[in-house]
């Protein structure tokens, strides 16, 4: 792929992640994004032979910038492992709450099983830091089902808070007792570290 091309691809998934940011996972169709980048409808064929190649390109983009933010949570805490496991959850639930549109996106089922873009050279490493932290939490429990359970309790706690459940049912106006209720369901009471 020479420099344009790399460039043009470049800019296809930029105004992809701008639309998604703008007006959410359902506003990207190939036509749009091609719209937004200045070419042709046909363009991001070249480049995406499919739409859900795109799609995964930008969702891509979504896993890096956890990324970032999970590992930079971990840089600057200085708690120890359950601490750590708290900064990356605290990361996760405002990264989706902040990027509702890209969120909804990096978790579609036919996105991450599309297996384009290395998603899950994206996205198993982040899950693998939790894993990682847990176990270093609670090493007498099987790290890898904990962090699953959750990771999927947070998934939930993320998804309720957006749509405004939990706030109703609990009337809680932040998430941070949610997050240590959750967090003292999976590794215990916070001196148990």
């Amino acid at each position: 792929m020479n420099t344009s091309d790399a460039g043009l691809r470049d800019r296809l998934v930029d105004a992809g992640v701008a639309l998604v940011a703008a007006e959410g996972a359902q506003a990207l169709t190939l036509r749009e994004i091609a719209r937004r980048a200045g070419v042709s409808h046909g363009a991001p064929r070249r480049y995406f032979p499919t739409h859900l190649e795109l799609l995964s390109a930008i969702a891509r983009r979504g896993f890096t910038g956890l990324g970032a933010r999970a590992r930079a949570s971990l840089e600057v805490t200085e708690e120890g492992p359950r601490g750590q496991v708290a900064a990356l959850a605290r990361t996760y639930l405002r990264f989706a709450l902040e990027n509702p549109g890209m969120y909804e996106l990096m978790f579609r089922h036919d996105v991450l099983e599309s297996g384009h873009l290395g998603l899950r050279d994206t996205s198993l490493p982040l899950f693998g830091l939790l894993v990682e932290r847990v176990g270093r939490a609670r090493p007498d429990l099987d790290a890898s089902r904990v962090a699953g359970a959750l990771w999927a309790n947070l998934h939930g706690l993320a998804q309720l808070w957006r749509w405004g459940s939990l706030q109703l049912a609990t009337g809680e106006q932040d998430f941070g007792p949610l997050l240590e209720a959750c967090l003292t369901a999976y590794l215990g009471p916070e001196d148990h570290t």
